[in-house]
């Protein structure tokens, strides 16, 4: 675990070098602690994979009273449970309608279209982080039989609920935009809503489950083709 600079009113918490449920707890934890540690003089902080980003206010604080706030955190953090946090199960219409790489992944894989659907579906995926845009939430592992490369030319338009697979994670498209992950099916619940508490469904560290469904659920739950 180490601690490095990364801007004038910023340091950066390594926990580990690659993606483990148990470090991923270990951010979470130290998150929670720091915000109660820091207090007002906090800006604000954002979990990774491996990594906590602290922002704190100079006008409060400085770069020698964060570190020494976050060495205390870390020197006291507990072997954390990776099975904390939420469980949420989101249902998706997995079909060559909703999910336009679906049967390109299968026949890539050596599968049939439902048994990517079943191996997809089968299991939890941890939420190891949200960026790119509010609520694009990365989940993993996908299973290494389904997981698949970022398309060669991503797309300028992926709908809003595009449940997609890119390598070992995968994820719900929160809103029209621009990308290169295999789409495979289509989630109704809005993954980032700015009037609702809480504006996203699932936070980092919790666990996300995929529930099938048939087209007309889909239609019934809000969902859009």
């Amino acid at each position: 675990m180490r601690v490095e600079i990364a801007g004038e009113n910023a340091l950066i918490i390594y926990f580990g070098e690659q993606t483990d449920p148990r470090i991923s707890a270990q951010v979470q934890q130290a998150e929670r602690l720091l915000r109660r540690q820091l207090g007002g003089d906090l800006i604000d902080m954002v979990a990774s994979y491996a990594s906590l980003l602290v922002i704190y206010d100079p006008l409060r604080t400085d770069h020698f009273a964060v570190r020494s706030a976050i060495r205390q955190v870390v020197d006291g953090l507990e072997e954390h449970d990776a099975q904390a946090g939420q469980v949420v199960a989101l249902p998706v219409y997995y079909s060559e309608e909703s999910g336009p790489d679906l049967a390109d992944l299968a026949k890539s894989a050596g599968l049939s279209v439902e048994e990517v659907i079943q191996i997809h579906s089968s299991q939890e995926y941890r939420v190891y982080a949200i960026g790119f845009a509010p609520g694009f939430a990365y989940l993993g592992e996908v299973d290494p039989r389904i997981a698949a490369p970022r398309l060669s030319t991503p797309r300028l338009k992926v709908p809003r609920g595009a449940v997609a697979i890119a390598d070992q994670q995968t994820a719900v498209y929160p809103a029209v935009s621009p990308g290169g992950w295999n789409l495979i099916g289509l989630c109704p619940t809005p993954m980032f809503n700015p009037d609702a508490d809480p504006t996203m469904p699932v936070q980092v560290g919790d666990r996300v489950t995929f529930r099938p469904i048939e087209r007309e659920e889909f239609i019934a739950l809000g969902g859009e083709l």
